[in-house]
């Protein structure tokens, strides 16, 4: 289960970047995504889950 969630987070902080670069337009290429705010308000959102998940998935367990 820590693997699939280290891969969740680790895409999802991955497409979050991407989708904020683009919607604030400082990613290149031509995309209906550049200049839009809805899109680096979801691509910050994303990009926080992901670091979430991330370390969710690797605390450490406390001693019993």
């Amino acid at each position: 289960m820590r693997i699939v969630l280290n891969i969740v987070g680790l895409i999802l902080v991955f497409f979050g970047g991407v989708w904020f670069l683009q919607g604030i337009n400082k990613f290149p290429g031509n995309s209906f995504m550049n200049g839009q705010t809805q899109w680096s308000i979801y691509g910050g959102i994303a990009f926080v889950a992901g670091i979430v998940v991330f370390v969710i998935a690797n605390r450490k367990k406390a001693a019993a």
